[in-house]
């Protein structure tokens, strides 16, 4: 299943347009937190996907009943660019378990791999989680990903949670995550370049929050 959230009217398109537009990008602080506002509202709408169960609370005038979710998810993000944008989650799920991965391109002339050289994560058995990454491009970052993870146990369900995506993302994803997911984003966009950027997309994201890096 795949969500595309801007194709709902929310102010989340305001800030989704700020994060495209070339001279506000240029404001650092702007942008990360742009992306932070993001990453807590795709947080709420994620949340209504949990089961539920009802709890009673004494006010000071009586007795409440409010429905709270039963899942506390694992939050998981990838280094460097994806920290906003996990932080925006971190934000709504103050006391979720959390991991952390790197993961980085490496690119020849002829094809695009993914090296992943670090993972740090919970015990994921019959867990909730919830894959944190900005850019959904070729998908092979999140695939790579996803295998490693399931060494740690297996979750009864990934949410992937993407700022933008591309198709050839989406459908590299849906062809071969055999795990029960669900695919997040704020934007399906129309298609990867030669270098598997997402065209029209919003750059590269690690470098517009944190500097160009060598």
């Amino acid at each position: 299943m795949v969500n595309v959230l801007n194709r709902q009217n929310s102010v989340a398109n305001q800030f989704l347009l700020e994060l495209r537009d070339r001279s506000i990008q240029q404001n650092r602080a702007r942008f990360r937190g742009n992306i932070e506002r993001l990453g807590e509202l795709m947080a709420y709408e994620i949340s209504k996907a949990f089961s539920y169960r009802p709890q009673n609370v004494q006010t000071p005038l009586g007795l409440s009943v409010v429905n709270i979710p039963n899942d506390n998810p694992v939050l998981i993000t990838v280094l460097r660019a994806g920290m906003p944008y996990f932080t925006g989650f971190q934000h709504v799920f103050g006391e979720a378990d959390c991991g952390f991965i790197g993961a980085y391109r490496k690119e020849s002339e002829t094809n695009l791999t993914i090296n992943l050289d670090y993972l740090a994560t919970p015990s994921l058995v019959n867990r909730t989680l919830l894959l944190i990454d900005p850019m959904l491009a070729t998908g092979q970052s999140v695939i790579k990903s996803v295998n490693a993870l399931l060494k740690h146990g297996t979750p009864k369900h990934v949410h992937i949670a993407a700022l933008v995506a591309a198709p050839e993302g989406v459908a590299l994803l849906q062809k071969n995550l055999a795990v029960a997911h669900t695919i997040w984003t704020w934007a399906l966009d129309e298609k990867l370049n030669e270098l598997h950027y997402i065209v029209p997309g919003l750059g590269d994201a690690g470098d517009l929050s944190f500097g160009e890096k060598l």
